[in-house]
This record gives structure tokens, C-alpha cells and sequence, in this order.
């Protein structure tokens, strides 16, 4: 390959928003890698595809074999229609959805076959970034942090507020981080009881009321309490901060604004300091105007809302350079974020 490297990275998170890809070319400058996204796009997911995601973890094993493979022709179609004419692509690097992830179990798996999306596109793919470091005794999560160490170096925190909440510096040499809290799979649960997919701009948390009660037995949860590495997972979120939200009977108002608050300060004590840093914020909640605007009130850090495009194809962005980093044969994955064993190039490549 040449020493510049065009890529188009592929995300799906948890909140099931849709399809993000960003194509991206990444140089090596004064030993340092820069990017530009060229262009970026998100794919809503049909009803269809919604469900079939949000319920593959109830299939039994043949049929999630078959959704796998069904998935990665998805994506596969759907980076052949970005690409369009583009023929100086040097390949793709997809997250996948992840399905199941349980690292204390030794257990994770992202759906979306890559051998179905290099088929498709005719395009080498990287994907599976997680079993390796899930193998190695390691967290499989959060990946994001050796493209904040590479990439975003003018930030103290960076801070991604996704389906959870999660968030990378460095501290005495090493790369630290860890998943914080529930944000949009929590917040778009209760959404959607009102007919709406989220809460835009937070404007039905506004119109609630704090349950003190609910937000404190919240913020009481064993998770909090736990030292990193650590990692959430949507059986985390079902089996253990659901049925908190559930048994409390408040108008989903008063839960959404309840849930702010409890989000706010979660994300607060994780950027504590007693100097003044900056913080960048991505991800889907960084659209919520009444979540950031409780954040900054509980912060003297100084919170960095980027431009749109950054803020929702960051980790397109990101999962673009881990493909980058392990077609280099360069490690990708930091043993001080995960716990692994080893710092460690993950993921599979299907060259065509």
C-alpha cells in the first residue's frame, strides 16, 4: 500500500440509529497520522432491520449464523452504493453491531460476516476487532481509545456519548478508559413509549420533574463503584439499570429528566479535575441540548461540542484507523484500557 490510505470505516452502535459510514483518508505527517473525512453517511435502519437487531440476541444459533451472514451482505451493499465510481478505496474496517458481549464470560460477538461484505464489495475488510482482546482477559471495550491517543491530542478527555457513555486520557503514560453510564439506549427506551424514536434535543426531559428517589438508587448501582477496566453491555442495561427505571411509576417525562440528571452526573465525576481541561464531546447524546447543557453546569471543565460531522462519524472515523493500524500489523488494542494481557493488533482480515 502507499503510504496515504483512503478507508471507509463502518459503525452500528447500540441505539440502533442506523448505518454510519465515513470514508476517510488517512497521511503520515512529522510521524504523526492525520485524517480527513472526504464524506460520510448514515443509513437509517428500516423497521425490519431495527427489529432484526434488536432481537438477534433471542435466535437460536443457526439463525443468528444466518443473520450474520445476511448482515454482512447489508453493510457489503450498502458501502458498494457509497463508493459508487470511487476506485481508490483501500479497503474497509467494520464494527459490526455487537449482539452479545459479556468479557467475564469470555464471551463477545459482533454480527455482520466480513468475508460476506469483502464478497460484495470485492474489497478487502478488517473487522471483529473484539474477540482477541476478549481472548487475552481483556475488557474487548472500549477500542475507541487508540484513535483519541493518535488523533485527537489537543484534548485532555475525549468523551463519546453513544448508546453508553464513554471516555479516554492519558494518566501517568498510559491511556486510560472506560465505559461510564447508559445514555441513548436508556433515553431512547423511554422515547419510545411515547411514540417517538428519541427525545430531541432533550425537550421532554426539560418538561420533567428529578425523582430524587429514582436518581439515587441510580447512581447507587454497583457498576459506578467498580475500578476500570470496565465495560457496558445491553445485558448490563437490561438486567441490571432497567428495572430500576421500570418499577418507579413517573410520568416518562419525569424519567427522561431523572435520567439526564443521573447521566450529567455521572459524566461530571468521570472528568474531574482540579485544573481546567478540555473536553471533547461526540456521539449521538451530544445533540441532546438539555443533557450538555446539565453536563456544563455540573463542570468547570471546558466541554467541546465539535462540528456535526465529527460529532457523528467519530468512531466511523476511528474503526477506520484500528482497520488502518492492523493491516500495518501495529497495535490497535491498549492492555491499559482493556485489562488485557498484552497491548495486541485485533482484528480479521478477508483480503481480496
Amino acid at each position: 500500500m502507499s503510504k496515504g490510505y483512503r478507508i471507509v470505516g463502518v459503525m452500528s452502535g447500540t441505539s440502533c440509529d442506523g448505518l454510519d459510514m465515513a470514508l476517510c483518508s488517512f497521511s503520515r505527517q512529522n510521524n504523526e497520522w492525520k485524517y480527513v473525512i472526504e464524506r460520510a453517511k448514515t443509513i437509517p435502519y428500516s423497521r425490519e432491520w431495527k427489529e432484526k437487531l434488536q432481537t438477534a440476541h433471542t435466535l437460536s444459533g443457526y439463525d443468528l449464523l444466518q443473520l450474520h451472514n445476511a448482515y454482512g451482505y447489508y453493510i457489503g451493499e450498502e458501502v458498494k452504493k457509497f463508493a459508487g465510481n470511487d476506485n481508490h478505496i483501500d479497503f474497509i474496517s467494520s464494527h459490526g453491531h455487537t449482539i452479545f458481549h459479556q468479557p467475564s464470560e469470555g464471551l463477545t460477538f459482533q454480527l455482520g460476516n466480513g468475508a460476506c461484505i469483502a464478497a460484495v464489495t470485492n474489497l478487502t475488510t478488517v473487522c471483529d476487532f473484539r474477540t482477541l482482546d476478549v481472548a487475552m482477559k481483556g475488557q474487548g471495550a472500549p477500542l475507541v481509545p487508540v484513535g483519541d491517543l493518535h488523533l485527537f491530542t489537543d484534548y485532555h478527555y475525549c468523551l463519546n456519548l453513544g448508546g453508553f457513555a464513554n471516555i479516554s486520557y492519558s494518566w501517568h503514560n498510559k491511556r486510560i478508559a472506560y465505559d461510564i453510564c447508559p445514555v441513548n439506549i436508556a433515553l431512547n427506551y423511554l422515547a419510545r413509549q411515547t411514540g417517538e424514536e428519541f427525545d430531541k434535543d432533550g425537550i421532554r426531559a426539560s418538561k420533567g420533574e428529578i425523582n430524587i428517589k429514582l436518581l439515587k438508587e441510580l447512581n447507587s448501582l454497583r457498576y459506578y463503584y467498580k475500578k476500570y477496566p470496565k465495560s457496558l453491555s445491553r445485558e448490563w442495561f437490561e438486567k441490571e439499570f432497567l428495572p430500576v427505571i421500570e418499577k418507579y411509576r413517573c410520568s416518562v417525562e419525569t424519567k427522561l429528566r431523572t435520567l439526564c440528571e443521573h447521566i450529567a452526573i455521572q459524566l461530571s465525576n468521570a472528568v474531574k479535575s482540579s485544573q481546567i481541561k478540555k473536553v471533547l464531546v461526540t456521539g449521538g447524546g451530544a445533540h441532546n441540548k438539555f443533557l450538555i447543557s446539565r453536563f456544563k453546569q455540573m463542570t468547570n471543565q471546558l466541554v467541546v461540542i465539535p462540528n456535526n460531522y465529527l460529532i457523528d462519524y467519530k468512531e466511523a472515523l476511528i474503526f477506520a484507523y484500528l482497520g488502518l493500524l492492523r493491516m500495518r500489523g501495529e497495535h490497535n488494542c491498549l492492555s491499559s484500557v482493556t485489562g488485557a494481557k498484552l497491548n495486541h493488533s485485533g482484528g480479521v482480515i478477508y483480503q481480496v
